[in-house]
């Protein structure tokens, strides 16, 4: 057993985005965006579905003419995951989202137009009790804070998103949720910091562009990680240059780390070498993926460590270590359980194996 990290969480506003809590004492979300074209209902709905069996709380879709608005209301109606509408430039398109049933609306406030459309929109969200996100980036500050700090600073970040937020409270608003992204750790850091310090509003967390799979997970974990473990953050997504189903996993993983969700698969693997005769990078990602599906519908049943080990070196020795294990060998594999061996089994038949194994599991 473990030990769970003591972390004592930043108490926040508690706001709620369609069957979700955000704030307050409720679990930390994850959330990711769909990459498909949004007027595309049918591969959008697809992606969605996708995106929550993988676990996701929270969808975001990118709003970016009036046929995408409209096709909000059509997506609404066959997905059960709250959405998120991703507003840029046009006010127009904020409000055709929220007639079409939309939990949240995601605005940058410096690049929606005057106060008065800013002003409409909120009115219409108020009136719907639908939380709008003030989301503030880096590279869309406005131009006087640009001036004022020289660059997108944390500081220049973080009065950005104020100066918005009291434009929410002004017109009755309460239901917010805020991010200052920045593209790197530190500032990302330094920002939040800040924040947090500065309102109560729920933070939704992330590093905007943060990259492609290894060096974006590798940004976000260090930088959500730090603010997590500091008690900061409500919400959070893993911005990634891939598909939505690894910032899922990615942003699911983070908080396993910190015992802030339930424990998925627990797998462990060898990293291959020259000795491997099966394949193993393809078979421990397809027990990863199967059992993590498994845990979804069957949250509480046991979770045995499963070692995917590639050869007969240190394969049989690592195997007794683990509760269910195989060692590879000429496409065939060695089925160990408890430690003990158990039979050998065909490459093709091993994934069932496994699986089985652990469907079976009495401890």
């Amino acid at each position: 057993m473990h030990a769970a990290l003591d972390i004592h969480r930043r108490p926040t506003r508690q706001i709620q985005v369609g069957s979700v809590k955000v704030g307050g004492n409720a679990p930390i979300s994850v959330q990711t965006m769909t990459k498909t074209d949004t007027r595309n209902v049918a591969a959008t709905v697809m992606q969605i579905q996708e995106i929550q069996d993988t676990g996701c709380d929270i969808v975001r879709l990118a709003v970016i003419d009036e046929e995408a608005a409209h096709a909000l209301a059509v997506i609404r109606k066959q997905v059960t995951l709250p959405l998120i509408a991703d507003i840029h430039f046009n006010h127009k398109l904020a409000l055709i989202a929220l007639d079409g049933g939309v939990d949240g609306l995601r605005i940058n406030p410096g690049n929606i137009g005057s106060l008065d459309r800013v002003r409409e929109v909120v009115r219409a969200a108020a009136s719907r009790s639908v939380p709008i996100r003030i989301g503030v980036n880096g590279g869309s500050l406005e131009k006087d804070l640009l001036e004022k700090y020289g660059s997108a600073t944390a500081e220049a970040l973080v009065e950005s998103a104020m100066r918005h937020v009291r434009i929410l409270e002004d017109a009755g608003h309460p239901w917010i949720k805020i991010s200052v992204k920045a593209s790197d750790v530190p500032r990302t850091l330094q920002a939040y910091r800040l924040l947090s310090k500065t309102t109560p509003h729920p933070l939704h967390l992330g590093v905007t562009e943060a990259g492609t799979l290894l060096n974006g997970t590798i940004r976000s974990s260090v930088a959500m990680g730090m603010l997590i473990a500091e008690g900061i953050g409500d919400t959070l997504r893993v911005s990634l240059t891939d598909s939505p189903i690894q910032e899922v996993k990615v942003g699911l993983e983070l908080l396993r780390c910190f015992g802030l969700r339930p424990p998925g698969s627990s797998v462990i693997s060898c990293p291959t070498c020259g000795r491997i005769q099966i394949n193993v990078v393809a078979l421990a990602q397809k027990v990863e993926s199967e059992l993590d599906k498994y845990y979804r519908t069957n949250p509480s049943a046991p979770h045995p460590t499963v070692a995917v080990m590639g050869c007969l070196v240190n394969g049989p020795g690592e195997a007794r270590e683990a509760d269910i294990a195989i060692a590879g060998g000429q496409g065939k594999a060695a089925l160990y359980v408890k430690g003990a061996f158990l039979a050998t089994v065909p490459e093709a038949e091993i994934l069932d194996h496994l699986l089985d194994q652990v469907k079976n599991w009495k401890g």
